[in-house]
């Protein structure tokens, strides 16, 4: 094109980089924490609120209060988001409990069992353990493991059978769309064949 409509501003240093910070923002794939890290700097650095924050990438203000929340949690459950273990959701419902060490219990059972952020919420909810009651963790029969050592072998993946106090579930774990594909290929009829 030999012209184009343009609209040119003097702005100094500092705006240059608020508009950049504020653009990114909008447009790149961040993470909560980095997110939250980038809305620390907006407020350090340029004194904005989190309603000018709000505004200007286009957010609630409770949402960009929630997510400079997660700033404060503890560094593994930060971890954990950050590599897409748990969501903001869970991060923020553990931030709810006061007790770290409960907080750690609560976030290896939300890895291990694969909690809702609901089912988070709830238990987040609920007192911490006192020291020295032991949680007893129902031990598998020989036949729950028999079972689950079959299921592993059909699937060719970790498989875990729990049992709840109505019934249970088994979970079939997979690390990657192949590995999926080929568990879906185990279990699923074609609707063309004949049962």
């Amino acid at each position: 094109l030999s012209s184009v409509p343009v609209v040119v501003r003097e702005i100094s240093g500092a705006q240059a980089l608020e508009i950049a910070l504020v653009e990114n923002l909008q447009r790149a794939d961040l993470n909560p924490i980095e997110e939250g890290l980038a809305y620390r700097h907006l407020t350090d650095e340029f004194g904005l609120t989190h309603t000018e924050i709000a505004q200007r990438i286009g957010k609630s203000r409770p949402a960009v209060a929630n997510t400079l929340r997660l700033l404060d949690a503890p560094e593994e459950i930060r971890a954990a988001v950050v590599n897409n273990v748990i969501s903001a959701g869970h991060a923020r419902a553990l931030l709810s409990v006061d007790d770290a060490l409960h907080q750690k219990h609560l976030l290896a059972r939300i890895i291990r069992e694969g909690l809702s952020v609901r089912q988070t919420e709830r238990l987040a909810k609920e007192p911490a353990p006192q020291p020295g009651t032991a949680t007893i963790v129902p031990k598998q029969s020989p036949d729950e493991k028999a079972v689950e050592a079959g299921l592993r072998r059909v699937f060719g993946t970790k498989v875990e059978l729990k049992r709840g106090k109505r019934g249970g579930t088994i979970v079939v774990h997979w690390y990657s769309d192949e590995e999926l594909n080929a568990i879906l290929g185990r279990v699923m009829v074609d609707p063309h064949d004949e049962v």
